[in-house]
């Protein structure tokens, strides 16, 4: 066997690996949602507690995402990787043995944690890995069409396993977090480790980014309930925004900061987080709009919807297949903005929508959706990590996951929002458009050359 035939395997063996990764924190949260009713009726949980479920993931995903990216620079990304998938592989488990609603609570949001700090630590492994270009071009579209096919997939295997039990929904996950550890300590190199020895992480300016993070979190998954009160949401607004404020001018004063804030200056970078930002939320408010439509409306059951919508996935084969040949052959911006225009066509093809919808009628939405996700998502990943020093990598993953992670949740709290307050769907379908063309316009500022 030649030697570049073993670094072929060793690299593909390295890409599962972290695709196994990415596909289990996509289809972790799928199956979730699709087993809260049965969760609600064994524990006896209220509709509050239940939405508070969700968003214990939400926090700590979303507060502790800048942190995980920067400490895989600083710590040895694949220490990292390991440690915190075993942390989601534990703590999984004692969802699935929870018997009590704080024990629920508190296992989802350690499991968000841990999602926090292997998520960018595993994207940059690939983009440390893979020379920058077309392999790593390649690489990148393999590990976001995963993603989206785990959320896609997991919809429908969250409805399978809830039908024998809603613990399964927990137990799942932990026998793939295994199989994924095990394969991970063989095929993810020491060389990953590799990190300036003078490096050491601004624990000030870790405190207040965290922090910060969690409370501006907090806030957007609390528009989602505007019955509730506002003054503890602009409490956590106004609160999350000073210790923002305070993290910015720690780090302008700081000798090794942990956002070195000349990384913003990139407008590549800033054109797709925002993009990325804008295109989650717009996706995420128009699944749950669909969602509701679907079985609150239409009296469909979790494992129908999921099938309805799962053409979606159709990005997982695309992205790897049909992605790469156009960003080759048309540069990123291009594709991204292909993608973004064709979200935006899918969202307002879906505008029409009524009581007695055929399924027929749907279905142009979500094929076309679905090619806008191959075309988006992982050339949005490119952009974000291209032209970003190796040193930091986790740092440019972790921006990026965190502008995913707000977008998504500003997006589903908009379309809650709307739906609330007007209870007509067409209306509340309103804001996944506004989000997606925003996108397109902020997307084709990068066929400008900077």
């Amino acid at each position: 066997m030649t030697t570049s035939t073993t670094t072929t395997r060793m690299s593909g063996g390295l890409l599962a690996v972290l695709c196994g990764a990415i596909f289990l924190e996509g289809i972790d949260v799928a199956m979730l949602n699709v087993a809260l009713p049965a969760i609600r009726a064994d524990l006896g949980l209220s509709t509050g507690t239940l939405s508070v479920v969700m968003s214990a993931y939400v926090v700590g995903y979303g507060g502790f995402m800048l942190l995980g990216g920067r400490a895989a620079d600083l710590f040895g990304r694949r220490r990292m990787f390991l440690a915190w998938l075993g942390v989601f592989l534990v703590f999984s488990g004692l969802g699935g043995l929870a018997t009590e609603s704080w024990m629920l609570l508190t296992a989802r949001f350690v499991t968000g944690v841990a999602a926090a700090f292997m998520t960018p630590a595993g994207l940059s492994i690939i983009t440390t890995s893979f020379a920058e270009g077309p392999q790593r071009h390649r690489a990148l579209l393999f590990y976001s069409g995963t993603a989206a096919a785990g959320f896609s997939l997991g919809l429908v295997a969250g409805g399978l396993l809830t039908a024998i039990h809603w613990r399964w929904v927990f137990f799942a996950p932990v026998l793939l977090s295994l199989v994924i550890l095990l394969a991970a300590l063989r095929l993810i190199p020491a060389g990953t480790e590799t990190r300036a020895p003078e490096q050491h992480l601004d624990a000030t300016g870790a405190a207040a980014i965290t922090a910060a993070m969690m409370l501006l979190v907090l806030t957007l998954v609390r528009l989602e309930h505007p019955g509730e009160g506002w003054g503890w949401t602009l409490a956590s607004f106004v609160t999350g925004s000073a210790l923002l404020a305070a993290f910015v001018r720690i780090q302008r004063r700081a000798t090794a900061p942990l956002v070195r804030l000349g990384i913003l200056k990139s407008a590549a970078l800033r054109r797709a987080n925002l993009g990325a930002a804008l295109f989650a939320g717009a996706f995420f408010g128009f699944q749950f709009l669909v969602v509701l439509y679907l079985q609150e409306l239409r009296g469909w059951s979790t494992l129908e919807t999921g099938l309805a919508m799962l053409l979606i996935g159709i990005d997982a084969v695309l992205a790897p297949t049909l992605t790469p040949w156009l960003v080759n052959r048309f540069g990123t911006a291009p594709v991204i903005l292909g993608g973004t225009v064709l979200a935006t066509a899918a969202y307002l093809l879906f505008l029409p929508v009524g009581p007695d919808w055929a399924y027929s009628a749907m279905l142009p939405s979500f094929v076309v959706l679905g090619l806008a996700f191959a075309l988006a998502y992982g050339p949005l990943t490119i952009a974000a990590t291209d032209s970003v020093d190796a040193g930091e990598q986790g740092l440019a993953g972790g921006l990026l996951n965190t502008s995913f992670q707000f977008g998504a949740a500003f997006g589903l709290s908009a379309a809650a929002a709307a739906y609330t307050a007007g209870d007509e769907l067409s209306t509340a379908l309103l804001v996944p458009v506004a989000m997606a063309a925003l996108a397109s316009v902020i997307t084709a500022q990068g066929l400008r050359r900077n």
